[in-house]
C-alpha cells in the first residue's frame, strides 16, 4: 500500500450511520498512522466526531442549505465545500456512503486514489478502486469489509468512542441538577428512533421504568430537541427528562448509567462504543441488522415482526437478567 498523507473519510447523515464507522476509521489510523485523517460528514455530525480519536479535521456538509434548493444559497455552499476538499490535497479518499452526491463529491477532490461502493450502474467512474455490495451484513462489519478488499490490514477491531471531559462535567452537572446521584444505579431509556415502525410503545417503556424506579433505580428518558413535546407524559409521571441536552452531553449521562435501553437509535450504538451495556428492543433481526456491534445478544426481537408486540414483562425479565449476572453481560 503506497503511503498517503492525507485522507480523507466520507459518511453523511444519521448519528448511528457515523458511530457505525468508528471501527473502520480505526482500521485507516492503524494502516496509515502518519497520516492526516479528515471526515466529511453532515453539519449536525460534527460535534459527535470530537470523540473519534484517529481523526483530526473534520469538514461538514450543510445539508439545510442544500434542501432549500434556494439558488444563492446553494451554489456558493457548494462551491466553498469543493474548495476546502480541494484544498486538502488528499491521497486517498474513502467513500463509506456510496451515493450518488458522496460518489461526486469524491471525484471533485482530485484524489489520485479514491474507493467506494458502488450501489447502483453508472456511479463507478468516481473511484479508482471500485466495490461491489455483497452480502448482507451488519454495516460496520461492511465499512471493514470494504476496506480490506482494498488492501488494508483489519486487525484488531476497536469500536471505542472517547467521550470528551466537558461532556461529562456537564452530564454530572445535569444530574445534580435533576437530584440524581450519580453513584446509584441509572437506566437511561432512549424511546424513540428515526421510524414509526422502530418505536415501542411510550406507554410500555413508562411501564417499564416505573417498574425500575420501584426497585430503587434512576431513570432518564432521554432524545432530540423534536421529542420534548412526544415526552411531556414521561416528565408529567416525574421522571427526569434530558430531550433536547447536547448529543455528546447525553452521552456523558449514558457513561453514569448502569443501563441504556432503546430501540435501534444512534445513541445505543453511541453507548455501546463507550463500552456500555444496553438492551436494544427490534421489530426484526436480519443478517444486515445494526444490532449492538459485537453483541448480537443484547437484543429483545419480536417474534411476530411488530416491536408493539413485545411485551413488558420480557423487557423487565432481561433487565433483571442483566443485573443478575455477574458480568452484566446476558444475552437477551
Amino acid at each position: 500500500m503506497s503511503p498517503c498523507k492525507n485522507i480523507l473519510l466520507i459518511r453523511l447523515k444519521a448519528i448511528g450511520d457515523v458511530v457505525l464507522t468508528l471501527p473502520a476509521v480505526n482500521v485507516v489510523r492503524d494502516n496509515f498512522p502518519a497520516a492526516s485523517i479528515t471526515v466529511l460528514t453532515s453539519k449536525e455530525n460534527i460535534p459527535l466526531l470530537q470523540g473519534f480519536r484517529a481523526v483530526d479535521e473534520t469538514v461538514a456538509l450543510d445539508r439545510a442549505v442544500f434542501r432549500t434548493g434556494n439558488p444563492l444559497k446553494v451554489v456558493p455552499e457548494f462551491f466553498r465545500l469543493i474548495r476546502r476538499l480541494r484544498a486538502g490535497k488528499f491521497d486517498l479518499v474513502v467513500d463509506l456512503h456510496g451515493y450518488g452526491e458522496t460518489g461526486w463529491l469524491t471525484r471533485l477532490t482530485g484524489a489520485p486514489q479514491r474507493w467506494g461502493e458502488v450501489y447502483r450502474a453508472g456511479r463507478g467512474w468516481a473511484y479508482t478502486r471500485k466495490i461491489e455490495p455483497g452480502a448482507a451484513m451488519h454495516p460496520a462489519d461492511w465499512h471493514l469489509c470494504v476496506l480490506k478488499q482494498c488492501g488494508l490490514k483489519t486487525g484488531a477491531v476497536r469500536n471505542e468512542f472517547a467521550l470528551p471531559p466537558a461532556a461529562l462535567a456537564a452530564a454530572r452537572n445535569w444530574f445534580g441538577e435533576h437530584q440524581l446521584d450519580p453513584a446509584r444505579p441509572t437506566s437511561y431509556v432512549q424511546p424513540f428512533t428515526s421510524g414509526p415502525h422502530k418505536n415501542w410503545p411510550l406507554e410500555k417503556y413508562l411501564a417499564v421504568a416505573r417498574h425500575w424506579q420501584a426497585a430503587g433505580m434512576q431513570i432518564i428518558l432521554g432524545g432530540g430537541p423534536a421529542d420534548r413535546a412526544a415526552l411531556e407524559p414521561a416528565r408529567q409521571a416525574g421522571f427526569a427528562v434530558s430531550a433536547g441536552v447536547p448529543l455528546l452531553v447525553t452521552g456523558g449521562l449514558m457513561q453514569l448509567s448502569s443501563l441504556v435501553l432503546g430501540g435501534d437509535t444512534g445513541t445505543l450504538h453511541l453507548a455501546v462504543a463507550q463500552g456500555k451495556r444496553v438492551l436494544m428492543l427490534l421489530h426484526q433481526i436480519a443478517p444486515a441488522s445494526p444490532v449492538p456491534f459485537q453483541h448480537p445478544g443484547w437484543v429483545l426481537a419480536a417474534k411476530s415482526g411488530n416491536i408493539a408486540d413485545i411485551s413488558v414483562a420480557d423487557v423487565n425479565a432481561a433487565i433483571a437478567g442483566i443485573f443478575n449476572s455477574p458480568a452484566g453481560n446476558v444475552s437477551c
